[in-house]
């Protein structure tokens, strides 16, 4: 266990381009953390990034970090690979920060928060909006809206290039670029569901406790089959109502667009990222807004690996956990295989909540 004064040794399995740029970094910058373990297929990157981070352990085999002594670990690797690789390092005795989406299958979600559990250790999903100051201001305005009836939930962002076989402009110059089969690839969670639309999704079940219930929707494809758009109609466990949306069509050199709606019996919150609004609407005209310093909530993911540092040390508080991301997996999933099978309805197994707690 670490000491509140560490060193927390840390480990990355799976060194992409966004560990590479972010996870990487941040950690980097914490005098705490002793930068242990890489892992990454291609060994010519591999010993790029070990030589300019100085990790002292470098491998393209994730089961070998396994023996190294670590606290924390930072799974960043392909989505289809999270689930066996997060879980092995909680039962190992890690804290571990998972990359979004947390994984493809909702049984392997939930098994997850299990394992968490079960460990005594934290499962944190690298949502980034999660730890933006004044964001969760949103869950007292909730509060006073009484029982949410209705939601309407929509992301786009400025990703049609790397979902239609390219790249984005503003990553050239970055040393690590991404694979692309990690956009692209139908059985590796590809496409704007599990890409992009995760991201909107945990903040939705960050700020609520909706779960989604049953659904039906439409993807709009690439060639590849992959969804550049999507649209879904949901019902959630306690009977409201709603909308997902979802699109890569935000043209580059914009930013991206999160669109929040909630409806409850006695008012309604607006959260809208682009334009950092966040809004309460209360019967007799009343309205409140909430005071946003500018910038506040443009992204970034320094919050989810700074705050796995900080849970190490015994301090600090998850404020994305499994569970939140567990219900992303679910949705993302019902709608991807609902759009695969022409709209027909997808059923949610309502079982794996009650398990996990």
């Amino acid at each position: 266990m670490t000491s509140s004064n560490g060193p927390v040794r840390a480990a990355i399995i799976g060194a992409g381009h966004f560990a590479y740029r972010m996870h990487i970094p941040v950690l980097a910058a914490r005098e705490e953390v002793v930068l242990d373990s890489v892992c990454r297929l291609g060994r010519k990157e591999l010993d790029l990034i070990a030589e300019e981070f100085g990790f002292a352990f470098a491998t393209e085999d994730w089961r070998e970090v396994l023996e190294r002594e670590i606290d924390i670990a930072v799974i960043s690797s392909p989505h289809n690979l999270h689930y066996e690789q997060a879980k092995a390092f909680l039962e190992k005795g890690c804290h571990v920060l998972v990359e979004k989406p947390m994984c493809l299958d909702p049984e392997q979600a939930w098994d997850l928060v299990q394992v968490a559990k079960s460990s005594g250790r934290e499962l944190l999903v690298a949502y980034g909006w999660n730890y933006k100051p004044g964001l969760d201001q949103a869950r007292a305005m909730i509060a006073e809206i009484g029982e949410i009836e209705h939601v309407v939930c929509h992301m786009a962002s400025f990703t049609r290039s790397i979902f239609s076989g390219g790249t984005l402009s503003n990553w050239k110059h970055i040393a690590i670029q991404p694979d692309r089969s990690t956009w692209e690839a139908p059985d590796q969670g590809g496409g704007y569901a599990y890409g992009q639309l995760s991201h909107a999704l945990g903040i939705l079940y960050w700020l609520t406790d909706l779960r989604a219930a049953s659904l039906r929707s439409m993807l709009f494809e690439a060639p590849s089959t992959i969804d550049l758009h999507d649209a879904a109609a949901v019902r959630f466990a306690n009977g409201a109502t709603g909308v997902f949306s979802g699109s890569c069509g935000v043209p580059n050199g914009h930013g991206f667009e999160v669109d929040i709606r909630i409806y409850g019996a006695k008012g309604s919150v607006l959260l809208d990222i682009e334009t950092q609004r966040l809004v309460l609407k209360l019967p007799d005209g009343e309205t409140r807004v909430a005071e946003v310093p500018k910038g506040a909530w443009k992204y970034s993911c320094e919050g989810p690996p700074d705050m796995l540092v900080d849970i190490a040390l015994g301090q600090g508080r998850n404020e994305s956990p499994g569970e939140v991301g567990a219900r992303a997996v679910e949705t993302l999933h019902a709608i991807v295989a609902s759009g695969q099978a022409q709209g027909a309805e997808q059923i949610i197994n309502q079982t794996h909540k009650a398990a996990a707690e």
